[in-house]
């Protein structure tokens, strides 16, 4: 009996099989070795996996859950492959996004001429929930407003891919990624022996590498904080695991305080001065002050520190406009006007409840479309029009009736499905997937290899995100075959350990690399 007796492809693209029975030539190793194992050695170790993200406090936190707060992340011990072809593609289009991405937030920020030349509605922008009118003609470091993002991507059932969304203010899963590739390789040892798999530990160091770049002092060792809410936050594992791995202080903002528009963190050894704040509270909260007046999260005049060019925010304050669902319909219209360019990774076609023939197309068809808040995520304010009820259909078109500018609808994309383990069956069935990868900005663009997985462990569902009960699977993506690498001259350098693959010359340096393009002088006429 194999673990993969009966599955089904159905009618989904499927990542591992290109037909039933027939895996697609890169995931070849990996069936062959799960093939052989029966179900009681891969519950086995499952179970010790589990056990050993339990052991390490590897939780995220689900609010107003009666069953319990604190969760480990259900992990798929099946990972996701892909070939170093089909990844070059997704990084050229991620690069050409968060150029265009950054570009359009120096933009709206500062001379407006994409609002000027009506490419993107003014009133999409200035009434919008994250536009911040207190940063208006604010010069941010290095003219960087986004320095860490995650863009969800999905697969259609033709194989090809979309962008979902963008998540730019503080984007959140990286953990996951790292400890998942630590997890399979103790779980799994055999198979990074047989699979060149690209490294992503490197995440951590180039991180801390772009948040240094953005000091506003030009010294040799800036001071870097993470800055979170506090435990009860639902990724405060992710917060401390970063902290730990780039060696910074996490801190909360009780811990520091601004003194003559200079922050400073209380320290047992006394005040010392913090250059950038790696921050992952959401502007609304970040300084009494300026916004939340009711917020004990942030810091009281952190904002005017900020814009007195004294310490450096990543993200930047005003980066949540781009989150903005709406104004995510316009990105690949953003790459045409800032680039010249064609969006090499193109949008899930989207309908504008805000606009009047859209919005009569998106009341029409509640039973066939997605329909999604502007500003929600995790998978909350949602409405998954084939799998809802006439009631639910119902209340959702009040509420785009009562606030129109606030929802967007898009097709259900059919998207790809990759084995899963079922303890019911003791068997592989198809779970829908999507992919995050991380973009990080500084000096370049780099992409880790891959991203995070997450998987709709539901049999039926497409909502992949933890909150709503779904898990994460190791993303690989392959170095190229030795002969390619060797012709290219590219990876003849390279070293091998423990199946992940990186250039021995620069140990640090990611695969994608590309220098931000200056924002554009663009006649008005």
């Amino acid at each position: 009996m194999s673990l993969f007796d009966d599955y089904a492809l159905d009618k989904f693209y499927d990542e591992m099989f290109s037909s039933p029975g027939e895996p697609r030539p890169h995931y070849r190793s990996l069936h062959a070795a799960l093939s052989q194992l029966s179900p009681q050695e891969f519950k086995r170790r499952a179970l010790m996996a589990e056990a050993s993200m339990v052991n390490q406090g590897i939780t995220f936190t689900v609010y107003g859950d009666d069953l319990g707060l604190e969760k480990t992340m259900p992990v798929d011990l099946v990972p996701r492959i892909m070939t170093h072809d089909e990844w070059e593609r997704i990084e050229r289009g991620l690069v050409q996004r968060i150029q265009a991405l950054n570009l359009f937030l120096h933009d709206i920020y500062h001379d407006q001429k994409i609002l000027n030349d009506g490419v993107v509605p003014r009133d999409l922008i200035v009434n919008a929930k994250h536009f911040r009118r207190e940063f208006l003609g604010a010069k941010v470091p290095r003219d960087i407003y986004v320095q860490i993002c995650g863009t969800d991507l999905v697969r259609d059932d033709a194989g090809d891919y979309y962008v979902l969304e963008d998540n730019l203010r503080s984007p959140s899963g990286v953990s996951y990624v790292l400890q998942n590739r630590m997890l399979m390789a103790r779980t799994f040892p055999q198979l990074f022996r047989e699979n060149r798999v690209m490294a992503v530990d490197h995440y951590c160091s180039q991180l801390l590498t772009n948040l240094r770049y953005i000091s506003p002092r030009q010294i040799a060792d800036p001071v870097v904080v993470l800055l979170t809410p506090g435990e009860f936050n639902s990724a405060y594992f992710e917060h401390a695991f970063l902290a730990q791995q780039m060696g910074i202080d996490l801190v909360q903002g009780s811990d520091l305080y601004v003194e003559q528009n200079i922050l400073w963190m209380r320290t047992t050894r006394g005040p010392q001065r913090v250059d950038v704040v790696y921050r992952r509270i959401d502007d609304d909260f970040l300084d009494p002050l300026t916004f939340r007046k009711d917020s004990s999260l942030g810091v009281p005049g952190l904002v005017n520190a900020y814009r007195a060019g004294n310490v450096a925010l990543a993200n930047a304050v005003g980066t949540g406009i781009a989150d903005d669902k709406v104004i995510y319909a316009y990105v690949p219209a953003m790459i045409k006007y800032y680039l010249g360019e064609d969006a090499l990774l193109p949008n899930v076609p989207t309908y504008l409840s805000c606009e009047a023939s859209q919005c009569d197309h998106i009341l029409k068809n509640l039973d066939k479309l997605v329909v999604k808040s502007a500003n929600e995520a995790g998978g909350y304010g949602m409405l998954m029009g084939p799998q809802s009820t006439k009631q639910q259909q119902d209340e959702f078109a009040e509420m785009i009736k009562s606030d129109p500018r606030n929802f967007i609808a898009q097709p259900l994309v059919e998207i790809s499905r990759a084995p899963s383990f079922v303890g019911e069956t003791d068997k592989f069935e198809g779970r829908h997937i999507d992919l995050r990868p991380y973009i990080l900005v500084g000096e370049s663009i780099s992409i880790i290899p891959g991203g995070l997985t997450r998987v709709a462990l539901t049999r039926g569902s497409y909502v992949v995100n933890s909150s709503q009960g779904g898990g994460s699977k190791d993303t690989w993506v392959l170095a190229k075959p030795l002969a390619q690498s060797q012709s290219m001259g590219n990876m003849s350098q390279s070293q091998t350990l423990g199946g992940m693959t990186r250039p021995k010359s620069s140990p640090n340096q990611t695969q994608t690399v590309s220098t931000l393009a200056a924002p554009p002088q663009i006649s008005q006429e």
